[in-house]
């Protein structure tokens, strides 16, 4: 189907990014009617445009921009800030989903209430959302059967609730996942299969996983994969009242007297353009959206826009096994690299009741398949590095010797002051537009809980009979996930969005990828941001509906 062209038309709605937040909304306004508009600044893969080329995807700019075109500057504990790609999610159609590995997690009933479950915490910003898990549920029903995630819930006792199972079976795993089992089981632990935003079953014109195991950092060459440009976009597209325009950069919300206007945005050839709207929604990622608001000087009377940015914390652990140890059915390399296994028993921390317990899930993998990033990553276990002829030994024995298995840990970020997003107007980005400068400054808990989480993890290990074990990262931060700089609330004194997104200065403004989120939760947020969208975009249809979008 042809695409509109609204290009030099008035739209309904006009929306920026077109990941998690953005495309929701795309296909439930389209369906209901509304004209809409996606401006995208990244271009428009197609599935035939995936591969398996490390270097094309993994150590290029495919999914994010060079520093010498488009920087981010970063500094850490109050230094100074220096040009980095770090803070980018991805610049394509479909957004960070594209190339992710869909680990999809609900949050805890509690993650809605933090303030309330822990008072007062020194050096944190707590707030509690101004909804509750009940409200949000319904929502995370519609994300999963919308995009397609496979799973089997009543595994364990500490789920959140929901009102029925997996829309998809459970993906297959690799054999060695009984080791986690095993080793989870003998400490009493309950291990269950990580849910997926990846297919099982064929459904329409998507095919299952072929279990190619080249998921984050990759594009999904099967449609299997749950990114909203294989399982929402074209829904929005076939409506015939959607338009998406790729390699077009917004750098300007317009205002006039207290109503958005318009979007203002460079076309791929350079030119300037603007598209007028009767609602302008923003889903940039929490940096990109604070920083346009910042350039543009919108929304922000409070000061708060940009402030409370947090990340998710990370940490990782290995643990290897000599292959002549293993049971025979383990050994042979085996063609499905999914272990798709997590504990959620240290969401909350049992031996700290009564004080500061917020935990996270353990997701156990396989190590990433990448043989660049294999070698690398091998080489640094060692000091000095391995070269030459002692790199290749040990290459050959992690192939023929071993096993490895990893695992990730996904912990609460809190809000402080000292992490937050502000524009830097002295370095310009190749458009000549002042980039986000991201200054971090973790909260001491986040480190604390990231080493006491790696040490759970190492015991499952242990008790899997690993020969060896060892602690990766401790206490970093997975810049991919972003929360933060536009927290939703009831008062617009502490907040920047009403609980429906929208600005409380500008009232046909909103902003819907995870800038909303007053707390970071302690799991991968990809299938939160999405569960909002769609309740947001519940809320705009019903807006419409009323007729209460002045024209």
């Amino acid at each position: 189907m042809a695409m509109p062209d609204y290009s030099s038309e008035d739209v309904d709605v006009c929306i920026v990014g077109s990941g998690a937040g953005g495309s929701p909304l795309a296909v439930e306004l389209a369906k209901a009617g509304a004209r809409v508009v996606v401006l995208e600044k990244g271009p428009w893969y197609q599935r035939k445009d995936f591969d398996h080329d490390e270097i094309k995807n993994a150590r290029r700019n495919r999914w994010v921009p060079y520093v010498s075109d488009e920087p981010h500057l970063m500094g850490h504990g109050g230094t100074k800030p220096v040009p980095t790609n770090e803070g980018w999610t991805s610049n394509c159609v479909g957004g960070g989903t594209v190339h992710m590995s869909g680990f999809f997690y609900r949050l805890d009933p509690e993650d809605f209430g933090l303030a309330t479950r822990y008072g007062k915490i020194v050096g944190a910003n707590l707030a509690d959302w101004p909804i509750g898990y009940e409200e949000f549920a319904p929502y995370y029903d519609k994300a999963e059967r919308s995009l397609g995630v496979s799973g089997k819930s009543g595994q364990h006792p500490f789920e959140p609730p929901r009102s029925a199972d997996y829309p998809f079976p459970p993906l297959d795993t690799n054999p060695l996942a009984t080791l986690v089992d095993q080793g989870a089981a003998a400490l009493g632990y309950h291990v269950y299969g990580t849910p997926r935003g990846i297919i099982s079953k064929a459904v329409g014109n998507r095919a299952p996983c072929v279990y190619c195991d080249f998921c984050g950092s990759y594009g999904c060459e099967s449609g299997a994969k749950s990114s909203t440009l294989e399982a929402l976009l074209p829904a929005a597209l076939e409506t015939g009242r959607c338009e998406v325009r790729a390699k077009s950069m917004a750098f300007e919300v317009v205002t006039k007297d207290g109503r958005a206007t318009a979007v203002r945005y460079i076309d791929e050839h350079g030119a300037r353009h603007e598209q007028k709207a009767r609602l302008i929604v923003l889903s940039c990622t929490s940096v990109e959206s604070a920083r346009l608001l910042l350039n543009s000087g919108v929304a922000n009377s409070n000061g708060l826009v940009g402030k409370n940015l947090m990340f998710s914390t990370l940490g990782k652990g290995y643990g290897t096994f000599e292959l002549d140890k293993l049971a025979a059915e383990l050994r042979p390399h085996h063609k499905n690299h999914f272990l798709n296994r997590s504990l959620r028993d240290f969401y909350f921390v049992d031996e700290l009741q009564g004080e500061y317990d917020k935990g996270g899930v353990i997701g156990f993998l396989l190590p990433h398949r990448n043989p660049i990033y294999t070698a690398d990553r091998i080489a640094q276990q060692h000091r000095p590095p391995l070269w030459g002829t002692k790199l290749n030994a040990a290459i050959k024995r992690y192939y023929d010797d071993i096993r490895e298995l990893e695992f990730e840990v996904y912990g609460e970020y809190l809000a402080t002051d000292y992490t937050h997003v502000t524009v830097d107007s002295d370095t310009k980005d190749k458009w000549g537009l002042p980039v986000a400068s991201i200054q971090v400054g973790p909260h001491h808990y986040d480190l604390e809980m990231s080493k006491r989480l790696v040490d759970k993890g190492l015991e499952v290990f242990r008790a899997a009979g690993a020969d060896s074990v060892r602690a990766g990262t401790v206490g970093g931060a997975t810049y991919f996930l972003q929360h933060g700089t536009c927290r939703f609330g009831d008062d617009p004194e502490t907040s920047v969005l009403d609980r429906n997104c929208r600005s409380h200065e500008v009232e046909n403004l909103y902003v819907v990828d995870g800038s909303f989120m007053p707390s970071s939760g302690a799991v991968p947020t990809t299938l939160t941001i999405v569960a909002n969208s769609f309740r947001v975009a519940d809320h705009l249809v019903a807006r419409f509906k009323a007729a209460d979008v002045p024209r």
